[in-house]
């Protein structure tokens, strides 16, 4: 609200969100993280992938030879995120760069009172006994409590090294070269070559229609088709109800899962090919398999100013604190999103240098004939694509705005016939349909999400996720 009121825009606005939650919220993101964006500038949406590649040290071999994939160096990847906020910004952000790191760099060396909901993670975290681990103690180990303040000097004084060098000093310089020291000191792959080489990549966003409605999420290698392919597959029946929407989940979510890595999508949105998958769900529930289609911890924001823009974007660590391994020095911990590489040669998730692992985190944008009604997002690994789909389902065919459609009951399929729901989700006739339904009082688990949609007056109505600690705010 600070920058937009001094005259700066929804990109600005975004930018300087992001870097304060790497500070207010490190256990779900941090500069070393990744993150990814669609922004629409008033006349056409943009999509940037701002995710890093793996270290050109990792072979196939090491990976599969590895007793630890999944903390530690072995998962970490170059972080994208500050290379992402300055590029996002070069484009099209309006107030001076240094400017968007100024209330980020202020929290973190004068503090800021936890929240309940990030209280309750940090208090949760088990700290793997690595020796690159060993930093997080000195910068994390305090676990604060709800309402008890966090300090971070160090943070503050990477802030501002990046602040100061638009993300120089992070990929070609100070900080780069304490990465590539740390890691020969301590077993890591990552050299400053990696971090040298980092681009972000500015891409075409991919979409589905559902009842007049477009959805738009971003190409692989992050696993928003599955979102896609679920609501067209539903697009094609002429009614549905939560079983159909569980079915068409499950059959997205196998497709996914075998052909989504750092390569060219096959035709998972092909009509030709949906038409086939939507043949598969039928009156009972099955266990989901892909198709030929071939042949055939997170944080989410949105915002919008009152010139148009909006947008939409989402960073992570991946697993809560991601690798667990900081820098020492400076404040901040590296992501783990390499640990969902495959072992397998032949997948397109494979192990191997300069790869971009499969991602989970998507920032969603929904327009209607070509007009934007604005950004939305709901985080959490793989309830991801399934939050998308019930909040677009909300809003499309139960009219809702964003704040109902957010604090709808959710449903979350975890494998095979498995399927968890919140109490006040009414599974009636699941069971008989062959759902195996478990129904939780844990919301955690149902993911975490933010809107903004445009109203046909030109005014704005948003809507924060009542499952965490956002909030939406307007002026």
């Amino acid at each position: 609200m600070a920058i937009l009121r001094e005259g700066g825009n929804a990109v600005d606005a975004a930018i300087a969100t992001a870097v304060t939650l790497t500070v207010v919220q490190p256990g779900s993101n941090d500069i070393g993280g990744d993150l990814f964006a669609q922004v629409w500038d008033g006349t056409s949406l943009y999509g940037l992938n701002g995710s890093g590649r793996t270290p050109q040290k990792l072979g196939l071999n090491v990976w599969q030879n590895a007793t630890e994939r999944t903390f530690g160096w072995l998962p970490v990847s170059v972080p994208g995120a500050p290379a992402g906020w300055r590029d996002l910004h070069e484009r099209f952000g309006r107030l001076p760069f240094e400017r968007l790191f100024a209330d980020a760099i202020r929290y973190a060396e004068h503090g800021f009172p936890v929240s309940p909901v990030i209280a309750a993670g940090w208090a949760r975290v088990n700290v793997p006994d690595l020796p690159e681990c060993r930093e997080w103690a000195t910068v994390y180990g305090q676990r604060p409590g709800a309402g008890e303040l966090f300090v971070s000097h160090e943070k503050a004084r990477t802030l501002r090294l990046i602040a100061g060098s638009h993300a120089g000093e992070f990929y070609h310089g100070e900080i780069a070269d304490a990465l590539d020291a740390f890691a020969r000191e301590t077993g890591g792959l990552l050299t400053a070559q990696d971090m040298a080489a980092h681009t972000s990549e500015w891409v075409e966003p991919i979409s589905a229609s559902y009842r007049g409605y477009t959805v738009h999420e971003l190409p692989p290698n992050g696993q928003g088709v599955a979102a896609l392919q679920a609501l067209a597959l539903l697009d094609g029946l002429p009614e549905h109800g939560l079983h159909e929407q569980i079915e068409a989940m499950k059959l997205a979510f196998a497709d996914t899962f075998a052909y989504v890595g750092d390569a060219p999508m096959p035709g998972l949105l092909e009509e030709s090919y949906v038409d086939s998958r939507r043949k598969l769900i039928g009156p009972k529930a099955i266990e989901p398999v892909p198709g030929d289609p071939v042949r055939g911890g997170t944080v989410y924001l949105a915002a919008a100013d009152g010139e148009g823009m909006m947008v939409s974007l989402i960073q992570s660590n991946y697993m809560g604190f991601g690798s667990f391994v900081v820098l020492p020095g400076y404040g901040f911990g590296l992501q783990n999103r390499g640990a969902d590489l495959s072992d397998d040669p032949a997948h397109p998730n494979a192990a191997g240098p300069g790869k971009r692992p499969f991602h989970t985190i998507i920032p969603g944008f929904l327009s209607r004939d070509g007009v934007p009604v604005g950004p939305f997002g709901v985080m959490g690994g793989h309830m991801q694509p399934q939050g998308h789909l019930q909040v677009v389902l909300a809003t499309v065919d139960g009219g809702l705005d964003p704040q109902a459609a957010l604090a709808q009951p959710r449903w979350r399929w975890e494998r095979g016939l498995h399927v968890f729901a919140e109490p006040e989700l009414d599974t009636d006739g699941l069971a008989e349909r062959g759902h195996r339904v478990e129904v939780t009082r844990e919301r955690g688990g149902f993911g975490m999400g933010q809107a903004i949609w445009r109203l046909p007056s030109g005014g704005l109505v948003a809507g924060s996720e009542p499952r965490a600690d956002g909030q939406a705010a307007a002026w």
